[in-house]
């Protein structure tokens, strides 16, 4: 079974780490507590859309691309990235720039 609280997780770890930051000062200036944060870091609490923002906030990264990456993360474990195309097709970029010309 797949844990999104886990991949949640794992996510906002990987943020962290990339952006050279300790666990208490992410903590300290999300207004988290340190150990609540680390629980949510390893997947045993559920972190609040509230938290999640705040510690998006911290890390200066917006809560959508965590939320992406977690996504993308979930679909890699259910087998289906495949299946989901990670960018626009060419002829719908096209179709669409052609109407902004004619414009």
């Amino acid at each position: 079974m797949v844990l999104v609280r886990q991949e949640i997780g794992d996510v906002l770890r990987d943020f962290r780490l990339q952006k050279g930051r300790t666990l208490r000062q992410v903590a300290s200036k999300a207004s988290v507590a340190l150990g609540y944060l680390s629980e949510v870091e390893r997947g045993q609490k559920e972190a609040s859309s509230e938290i999640l923002a705040s510690v998006a906030e911290a890390l200066e990264t917006p809560i959508s691309v965590i939320m992406r990456e977690v996504g993308d993360r979930l679909a890699i474990i259910e087998g289906v990235a495949a299946t989901i195309p990670d960018t626009l097709p060419d002829d719908l970029v096209a179709e669409f720039d052609a109407n902004l010309v004619s414009r």
